[in-house]
């Protein structure tokens, strides 16, 4: 029998203060019609495809049949343990995404959702379930780890459906624990299915770089980690917005924010005196006031790029040490060149090391005095957090615990 609308239960204890419902339409005196999720591509000219193969609206709002939920049989519940509840907490403020002048997250979440759709939709929900069907689906933490990613999933679902509701018991940048059950998003069940994945794939990925960039920034202390722009095509401020959430700092966003003289701009220019000569020639002409970093490899290069700051105005503003920390055949690390690079400078300028930063060798590396530790395998070589989404939670569980997931 279909049953009636109701808001998500309680099991009779009283919401945390910090649980919220999220409406993303105006509140009505009558449940809200099911909307038909938004499947659109990013392109106009492919949406008409799409439509066509979607319920059509008579089918869709309005009818007289009255609005159902989803019901599944009941299942025994098993007593609520520490690691399956959230503890009552102050929502901290969310993380913003890092600024950019053209990058556009709402065209990004609609090419990611064009790119499931294809040209017909959701085949799946269209052939099983029904336009008016109700239901409640909960996020499930499958390993330990930081979860990045809620603000987000907010934009997704609600450019999916707007009339989906979203509650979350974790904040962005909370550590959560396997089995915890750390949000859910309630409405009409073909919108939730049509989001789940997109969703899941955004989460599982900023909350893997959130995690690494927990640890290494922890063990850096007191130095900075900094993530490079050796991000996922396409995915650049979504990677960087996960070290922010992680406890990590944004390097340059792209070309266009910080000079950056590397390798081979020195290699072409004939030298670093001659590329930071060109340099500062180039922003004084430009009128230009943004940072500007210089790569060295070697003492040599230290010692010519002060040699050039002390007998000319420069824009200088931070020397990177690269590959100056050298791995030893016993496991240990050789720190010594980075060390004597660091006294050269003697905090005239911002000091950034850069390569073989690893979770094991970044304390070490941190202890020799740097400002900032870039490190590419935060974002290059992220392994993606487990979070699944789930309508029938109890079996989920079940499943999870039989396979250690939960």
């Amino acid at each position: 029998k279909a049953a009636p609308h109701r808001a998500p239960r309680t099991h009779g204890k009283k919401a945390a203060p910090y649980r919220r419902w999220r409406r993303h339409a105006p509140q009505l005196a009558q449940p809200p019609p099911c909307r038909r999720p938004r499947m659109t591509p990013a392109t106009p000219t492919a949406a008409a495809p799409i439509r066509q193969h979607l319920p059509s609206s008579s089918a869709r709002c309005g009818n007289p049949r009255p609005s159902a939920r989803l019901r599944l049989p009941a299942r025994p519940r098993a007593a609520p343990s520490a690691s399956m509840s959230a503890e009552a907490r102050p929502a901290p403020s969310p993380v913003p995404p890092p600024a950019h002048p053209t990058y556009d997250l709402s065209a990004v979440i609609a090419l990611a959702l064009s790119e499931d759709a294809g040209d017909r939709g959701d085949v799946s929900c269209l052939a099983t379930i029904p336009t008016d069907v109700k239901a409640e689906a909960t996020f499930i933490a499958k390993e330990d780890g930081v979860i990045a990613g809620i603000s987000l999933a907010e934009m997704i679902f609600n450019q999916v459906d707007p009339s989906l509701k979203v509650e979350w018991f974790e904040a962005d940048g909370n550590y959560v624990h396997k089995g915890l059950q750390f949000g859910k998003v309630y409405g009409c069940a073909q919108s939730i299915i049509v989001a789940e994945r997109v969703v899941l794939n955004f989460m599982q990925r900023m909350s893997g770089i959130a995690t690494m960039t927990k640890a290494m920034a922890d063990a850096a202390r007191p130095a900075c980690i900094l993530e490079t722009r050796k991000t996922a095509p396409g995915l650049r401020l979504v990677d960087k917005w996960a070290v922010l959430i992680g406890g990590g700092k944004n390097h340059r966003l792209g070309l266009f924010d910080m000079v950056m003289i590397k390798d081979n701009h020195i290699s072409v220019a004939g030298g670093i005196t001659n590329a930071m000569t060109s340099v500062d020639q180039f922003l004084e002409k430009e009128n230009l006031a943004i940072p500007v970093e210089v790569e060295t490899r070697t003492l040599e290069e230290v010692r010519d790029l002060l040699k050039y700051t002390d007998e000319n105005k420069t824009s200088l503003t931070r020397i990177m040490l690269d590959n100056m920390v050298v791995p030893l055949p016993n496991g240990d690390l050789d720190v010594s060149m980075l060390k004597d690079a660091v006294q050269l400078i003697n905090g005239r300028f911002e000091t950034e090391a850069s390569g073989n930063v690893t979770i094991d060798t970044v304390k070490k590396i941190g202890e020799t005095g740097v400002t900032y530790i870039s490190s590419g395998a935060l974002t290059h070589s992220v392994k993606a957090l487990d979070i699944s989404l789930k309508i029938d939670t109890e079996l989920a569980l079940q499943v999870g615990r039989r396979t250690n997931r939960a």
